[in-house]
């Protein structure tokens, strides 16, 4: 489904996944040129003018919903291949813990995971919403953003969704056959900062220590001077030089 204008596609997919998986089967796509009340992670709005690539998923797994909320980290690995695909040469590109999608060090690509249940333990339905800069990024941002554009890509909207559906196909299905661990191993194979000092901002407070892992669970596992952390929600930040 591609919209002109949207409050948000996640907004928009959820309206759509409550009138049940015959209407909109597992796989449906809304894709929007314009958000006016985008959100990213906690609730943050996300800045979203024409030009970029606004889209959610919706996705009926069969699977609890604690397993469900790996497919932000299945999602992620299929935006870094499709980036591989459809970009230039001499870039690179990495992920960031949670859910963003670094190109040479800056923020390029976002990912929104959020689900429903009835109070069973499998989710009714969950949404994938993802952002990505293609014509135009934000400026006033806590962590530097660039976009295609910005890089000298040519890539339009179109080739990058092309790209993230197939290698999306891919990767979930090697997540529901195999289950988290080559999810896991190959996130980590791809990101950025593990084994280095990185700073982790949370609600009420602020570390620093060596990023040494990602759990079985997709949690960030910190090392700081008074001992490891394990961190389920948080913003990461790289020392600067």
């Amino acid at each position: 489904m591609t919209l002109d204008t949207v409050d948000s596609t996640n907004a928009e997919a959820k309206r759509l996944a409550a009138e049940g998986e015959e209407k909109y089967p597992d796989g449906t796509i809304i894709w929007a040129k314009e958000q006016t009340d985008g959100r990213g992670r906690r609730g943050r709005k996300w800045h979203s003018p024409p030009g970029n690539l606004y889209c959610s998923l919706i996705l009926r797994p069969d699977v609890p919903l604690a397993k469900a909320a790996e497919l932000s980290f299945v999602a992620a690995l299929a935006v870094f291949d499709a980036l591989g695909a459809v970009g230039e040469p001499g870039h690179q590109v990495h992920l960031k813990w949670p859910n963003d999608v670094l190109l040479n060090d800056c923020k390029v690509a976002g990912l929104l995971l959020e689900a429903e249940t009835s109070g069973g333990e499998i989710p009714d339905w969950v949404i994938l919403g993802l952002g990505v800069n293609v014509g135009v990024f934000p400026g006033d941002t806590d962590f530097p953003a660039t976009s295609f554009r910005a890089e000298q890509w040519p890539a339009t909207e179109v080739d990058f969704l092309e790209s993230f559906c197939r290698h999306f196909m891919v990767w979930s299905g090697k997540w529901l056959e195999d289950g988290f661990v080559p999810i896991r191993r190959n996130w980590l194979q791809r990101c950025h900062g593990l084994g280095e000092e990185i700073e982790v901002r949370l609600d009420n407070e602020t570390l620093k220590g060596i990023f040494t892992d990602l759990d079985e669970d997709g949690a960030l596992v910190l090392k700081t001077a008074d001992g490891e952390r394990r961190i389920t929600a948080g913003d990461v930040f790289f020392p600067q030089g």
